[in-house]
């Protein structure tokens, strides 16, 4: 594999950036949506009464912990007057340790830094000329130790945050998120839309890369909607939306990234955290233990959740065309569902010195899913009836994924630092189903299997490098390489009842192995100046090698190829306004489950079988945005175009095995525009009370340009989603939250998805001790069931289908806090590998999205440089 890894790094302009807020670094005070930076735990002095004396210097400066050598995140600066000792500015500083405090006027100052955990430093005799830019430097900050009381918390953390290039959604003030899972939330978050399989979208596109704290798995890779259901709702700290991802990032995913960042303890000492529900749909509990000694930390969580009592009615109605023959089936049936996930951890952290970290963790995740579904089918040629037999089906789908991680860090000063990483992840799938075959008179006439066993393995190695080159510019470049081998196999099994399985010969076994290994490198560069503009601009290239065969068909011809994709963002703030403008260029490579050449005959009347023969698609990428706030109210919008040459689509084509039947495969089938807007508000009628909610408003065109007419197709139209949300607090520790969700009728290449809407609403009592709480949340109440139709047709079949979903619930939730901690020193971000560039997927018939976790405990903000694709299953991909 030496040409891996020598691949010449390429080189443009990028990097990142920021706006700033004048005066605006301290407590929110209000719930829900006002643009801010993330606070430190006071409110910054500088919000004096009186008019403040406005000129054109800047003062800078970075701030440190004196015992680590590294940057204090979000510090408290404040900038006194010295003839009146009354404060006239502040702000807080960045994840660097960086403050800037501009359009100062003459005369003598003060400079007061603050951070909780840490003495107050005063920097004094700051005397400032006209037009006078002065730099401070390094100011360090000496920590306290001391052992936790009470601390009682005035204000609240904005629910949604702006930033340069992503959205910030604060799960951890959703009192409604106890007991459930990671789907829950991701659908409360503007631009996001979440079907009832988990599958992701963003802004409609449901090609979205989704990483778990800054890293990947082959969870994901596998189905992103399975990874979903592992992750806890209440250990979800925020929820990073980057719709325009610079050149550090993977090419990977056209609609953009979503970040999970999960939660974490930083201070010293031990804790253990108690978290249990159970409702009548699933039960969950999970413990989340920390120990943390001078500069070592360790945790261990662990997380289980059952689903139980899941029921669905089905009904299915397709007409398909050969010659003069119309052959017609419908279909009912009935089912239940239940299944068992769990996520465990273990991480570790150790500074070795004052300027370098290492950290590590290994995890576990587990899914079991057993479906259950007894069908009737009734057949009809030219409207004449043939034949009315049924099935009954058991699914099981099982899935194991370890990850482990080693990441090494050095600063040498703030603002300039060098990483190295590397994975291993492995994700082992069982995807098996045994069917019944019923006769017209009730008895079991035979029965029908399909085993597949998977696996998808990957390894990675990256480095990166970030520095300053003066005080509005810096320099970001890096290097990935990822090793990926995918491996699936599958038999078709028959019997007679009362019998044990045997081989069908008639459908010989099969297999796929499918090599992927990608060298990527990024070059980004950043320009901020002083009018408050900030570029943002780079390039990325990618080379992907790839090896594939199956064993009934030998070599697949799949060239290598590399590509090119520049990225460019541009933001102006001014009078409390930021406006945005961003392009980027995204790769789509298809998943495990969209390449798997395994039929799947589970349902005999709408086979499922992958593509291997699948190419990237291309997608362009502009949106321009703009974000306001004012009083209490917050509002950003935004305008966006999406562009996909040689798009991957779901195809449904006449099944040649059985006329009556229909195949769902996959193909490049042509081009796919998108041109919409979303909007998002956020008022707080008191300080008690916010109200927030927006919508997803965009018109698709989709063409296969497919030159035989019995297969060329197209289709347009518009689609709508949106979502509204309300909280309240209450005195002596009570709270109230509730939520609504609706995503309209979905356009596709051959027909429409239907949509479906959701709501919930909590009630929490946290503890006097602040220790624990107990809650109660219900979920679709108001009905018993709702129904999803969906359509297609071509001119070689039409497909009606119903789904109706009994998914009320109500759940009960208890946590708990054991153990005492001391302030400690905010810990060094950790770096970590961050493999954003394989397509999502849900379930086995794609569709799936792409969602973004980051490291537990880490920073909001960092995604990782990478390269590649990855196979995965259920619409992941290599």
């Amino acid at each position: 594999m030496k040409k891996l890894f020598n691949l010449l790094f390429l080189t443009v302009l990028a990097g990142s950036s920021f706006a700033q807020f004048p005066g605006g670094g301290g407590q929110g005070g209000f719930g829900g949506g006002q643009r801010q930076q993330q606070q430190p735990p006071q409110t910054i002095p500088g919000m004096a009464n009186e008019p403040t004396p406005r000129g054109n210097s800047k003062i800078t400066g970075y701030v440190v912990d004196s015992s680590v050598t590294k940057a204090v995140e979000f510090a408290s600066v404040a900038l006194y007057s010295k003839a009146t000792n009354k404060p006239v500015d502040g702000t807080a500083a960045d994840e660097k340790g960086k403050f800037t405090l501009t359009r100062v006027a003459a005369g003598e100052y003060k400079l007061l830094v603050t951070f909780i955990g840490f003495d107050t430093k005063t920097v004094d005799n700051i005397k400032v000329e006209k037009g006078q830019d002065i730099d401070l430097g390094v100011i360090k900050l000496s920590p306290q130790v001391r052992l936790l009381d009470e601390v009682t918390v005035t204000g609240q953390r904005a629910l949604i945050e702006e930033k340069v290039d992503r959205l910030v959604y604060n799960a951890d003030r959703d009192i409604t998120a106890k007991g459930g899972d990671a789907t829950e939330i991701l659908r409360k978050v503007p631009m996001l839309s979440v079907d009832l399989d988990g599958n992701v979208q963003l802004r409609g596109n449901s090609n979205v890369r989704v990483l778990i704290n800054n890293k990947p798995s082959t969870i994901v890779a596998s189905s992103v909607a399975d990874a979903l259901k592992q992750i806890p709702a209440d250990m979800i700290k925020t929820i990073e939306v980057i719709t325009s991802p610079s050149a550090k990032y993977d090419a990977e995913g056209s609609g953009g990234i979503i970040n999970i960042i999960t939660k974490k303890n930083t201070l010293q000492g031990l804790t253990l955290n108690l978290d249990t529900g159970v409702g009548n749909r699933g039960a969950n509990l999970g413990l989340n233990g920390n120990y943390r000694r001078k500069s070592m930390g360790f945790s261990l969580s662990g997380f289980g959740r059952a689903n139980y009592n899941v029921k669905t009615k089905t009904t299915f109605d397709q007409t398909t065309f050969s010659g003069a023959n119309q052959f017609r089936t419908t279909q009912t049936g009935e089912g239940l569902n239940q299944g068992a996930f769990g996520r465990y951890n273990l991480g570790w952290d150790y500074d070795l010195s004052k300027n370098q970290a290492l950290s590590a963790s290994v995890s576990y995740g587990t899914r079991n899913q057993f479906n259950q579904q007894d069908l009737t089918i009734n057949r009809f040629t030219n409207s004449q009836p043939i034949s009315t037999t049924g099935r009954n089906i058991d699914t099981k789908d099982l899935s194991g994924t370890v990850d482990v991680n080693l990441d090494y860090t050095r600063t040498y000063k703030p603002d300039q630092e060098w990483s190295i990483s590397g994975q291993y992840s492995r994700n082992d799938r069982t995807n098996d189903f045994d069917a019944e075959l019923i006769n017209g008179i009730g008895n079991i006439s035979g029965m029908e299997g399909n085993r597949n066993r998977s696996n998808n393995q990957e390894i990675t190695l990256e480095t990166d490098y970030e520095s300053p080159i003066k005080s509005n510019q810096r320099i970001e470049f890096g290097g990935k390489a990822i090793l990926r081998k995918v491996q699936s196999d599958f038999q078709y099994l028959t019997g007679l009842p009362g019998s044990d399985f045997i081989t069908d010969i008639a459908r010989p076994a099969g297999s796929l192995d499918y090599d992927q290994n990608i060298a990527a490198g990024y070059l980004s560069y950043t320009l901020t100046t002083k009018n408050k503009y900030t570029f943002k601009a780079g390039t990325r290239y990618e080379h992907t090698f790839i090896n594939a065969s199956t064993r009934e068909g030998g070599t697949i011809a799949i060239p290598d190829y590399s590509n090119l994709v520049p990225s460019l963002n541009v933001s102006k703030t001014f009078k409390g306004k930021t406006l945005k403008l961003g392009y980027n260029r995204r790769i789509r490579r298809p998943g495990i489950q969209q390449l798997n050449p395994n039929l799947n005959q589970a349902n005999p009347q709408n086979v499922s079988q992958g593509n291997p023969t699948l190419r990237p698609e291309l997608t362009d990428n502009i949106e321009l945005g703009l974000s306001t706030f004012f009083k209490t109210t917050y509002v950003t919008l935004a305008l966006f175009t999406r562009q996909t040459a040689n798009s991957i689509e779901t195809i449904r084509v006449p099944f040649s095995q059985r006329p009556e039947a229909t195949l769902t495969t996959y193909q490049n089938v042509g081009e796919l525009q998108s041109y919409g807007t979303n909007f998002y508000g956020n008022v707080n009628i008191t300080t008690k009370w916010s109200i927030g909610g927006g919508a997803d408003v965009y018109y698709s065109i989709l063409r296969n340009n497919n030159p035989s007419p019995a297969l060329n197709a197209s289709n347009r139209g518009w689609n709508l989603g949106g979502r509204l949300n309300s909280s309240l607090q209450f005195k002596n520790g009570w709270a109230a939250q509730a939520f609504s969700f609706f995503r309209g009728q979905e356009v596709q290449l051959q027909g429409q998805q239907g949509g479906f809407a959701f709501y919930s609403a909590g009630l929490r009592k946290e503890f006097k001790n602040k220790k624990g709480s107990v809650g109660l949340a219900a979920e679709n109440f108001l009905s018993n069931s709702f129904k999803i139709r969906n359509r297609s047709a071509s001119a070689t079949f039409s497909q009606n289908s119903t789904t109706e979903l009994f998914n009320t619930g109500v759940r009960v939730n208890f946590s708990y806090q054991i153990g005492k901690m001391s302030f400690d020193a905010p810990r060094r971000k950790r770096r970590s590998v961050n493999n954003d560039d394989v397509k999502g997927g849900g379930d086995d018939n794609g569709g799936g999205g792409t969602v973004q976790p980051a490291p537990t405990g880490g920073t909001p903000g960092g995604g990782r440089p990478g390269g590649g694709g990855r196979p995965g299953g259920g619409g992941g991909r290599p």
